[in-house]
């Protein structure tokens, strides 16, 4: 259906999408640190070896863009979440920048120097949606950049966070919403199957946030649809890192 919609729609929605692209507000990447160690509230400071180590990796969600800083997006609070839960030190690093793709971020990735890691974030997949990358393509950069991670950082806790609800992007026009929407369920129902398919995976959903709690530029998330996705993504963690079956964060 939807390469039938995309013959028969191509030049609206290439028209549409090249007026999203010159229209939109285009809001920078949030201020701040990208890497730090958070401690448990009243806590002593931990030695290193004693620390949870946590890696973000993404796009311009993942970047901040929507908040003014850090402290607003969703790595460090993600990290205090996690100090807090666990009773631990949580030694955290960011890498993400706007704009990039599943394949990009591979190439973001061999960039940065990175250090060790137990637990992966991964933010990725609007621009997979944007830039029309196959599904099976899409969770094979995955699957790669998580292998890449595991043998360069020693990740061994991994959680991807799912598509957000195109369908509702307040920022684009009919029908341009309805297909982007369309094609993210197809992303997110291939990361999702692949996902199933290793228990050692976790997934955590996005399809809660709403068009209203969007920030300035009706594309980005708000400041408190940040702060849910952090305390869900800390939630999702602490279950992998106890042993617990759950796998999804849409509950």
């Amino acid at each position: 259906m939807l390469i039938l919609a995309k013959i028969l729609l191509g030049p609206l929605l290439l028209a549409q999408g090249k007026w999203l692209r010159k229209t939109a507000l285009r809001l920078p990447e949030a201020a701040g640190p990208r890497l730090g160690v958070e401690h448990p509230p009243g806590a002593a400071a931990a030695a290193p070896a004693e620390a949870l180590r946590l890696l973000v990796v993404g796009d311009s969600s993942a970047a901040g863009v929507g908040v003014e800083h850090q402290e607003q997006a969703l790595a460090l609070p993600l990290a205090r979440h996690l100090a807090a839960r666990s009773g631990r030190a949580v030694a955290w690093q960011l890498v993400a920048q706007s704009g990039v793709n599943s394949l990009e971020a591979l190439d973001l990735l061999a960039r940065h120097e990175i250090g060790p890691a137990a637990v992966l974030v991964v933010a990725l997949g609007t621009n997979d949606v944007t830039s029309q990358m196959p599904p099976r393509q899409y969770v094979a950069n995955l699957r790669l950049l998580a292998e890449r991670l595991m043998a360069r950082a020693g990740v061994a806790h991994i959680v991807f966070t799912g598509l957000p609800p195109l369908h509702t992007l307040p920022a684009a026009p009919q029908p341009l919403r309805w297909y982007l929407g369309r094609y993210a369920r197809k992303l997110d129902s291939a990361l999702r199957a692949w996902i199933a398919q290793d228990p050692t995976l976790r997934y955590c959903s996005l399809q809660w946030a709403l068009p209203h709690e969007m920030a300035i530029d009706k594309f980005h998330p708000g400041h408190g649809q940040y702060a849910q996705w952090a305390r869900m993504a800390a939630e999702i963690i602490e279950s992998g890192l106890a042993g617990g079956a759950g796998r999804d964060g849409a509950a």
